[in-house]
């Protein structure tokens, strides 16, 4: 008796049993035209425009969600404890030399490349780790940290900052955006 295991990647070693993919189909995102930079995206939740949604419930794909950000930082969802941050890092840029005293901090990568560098203070960094598609980070508040994009693309991430780190409606278009916000804030 012949078995094909490679037909069927789903299989154990007893052939009584027979292990099919529980949902045969992939789903491939649509996207609409950009709408002035924010841009509007179907999900499987419909369709939904990049801004702030507040601290109603709310649903989201974040993998096309941040792919689809094109800003240096759009927020998504600002509660009470909790802010979910889209981030798009140009070629050769970084987020730069940041502190969030008081603040824990996690990122996840969608697309790119890059470096993460961490440390207790900001001239010796004890932590550095190459970055890539789906690598989290998890940065502890009162920790510095830099993000440099050494990828040919831009670097996609989506942030979570507990308790919230930026006011409600932040859109920073480039990072010098950022920068003036930051210091007026």
């Amino acid at each position: 008796m012949y078995y094909f295991y490679d037909l069927n990647p789903y299989h154990y070693q007893n052939p009584y049993y027979n292990n099919v993919q529980m949902y045969p189909y992939i789903r491939q995102p649509t996207y609409l035209n950009s709408d002035v930079n924010l841009g509007n995206f179907q999900s499987s939740y419909g369709y939904q425009k990049l801004k702030d949604y507040g601290s109603k419930p709310f649903v989201v794909n974040i993998n096309e969600a941040t792919k689809l950000n094109n800003n240096y930082r759009t927020t998504l969802w600002t509660g009470k404890h909790l802010q979910v941050t889209l981030m798009s890092i140009k070629v050769d840029e970084d987020i730069g030399l940041e502190i969030h005293p008081d603040v824990d901090q996690f990122l996840r990568v969608e697309q790119g490349q890059g470096i993460v560098r961490m440390g207790v203070t900001k001239d010796n960094f004890n932590f550095a780790s190459k970055i890539y598609d789906d690598s989290a980070i998890m940065i502890p508040a009162g920790t510095w940290h830099n993000i440099s994009n050494i990828g040919n693309g831009p670097l996609k991430l989506y942030s979570i900052y507990a308790p919230p780190h930026h006011p409600f409606g932040t859109v920073h278009m480039t990072k010098l955006d950022a920068i003036a916000a930051e210091k007026s804030f």
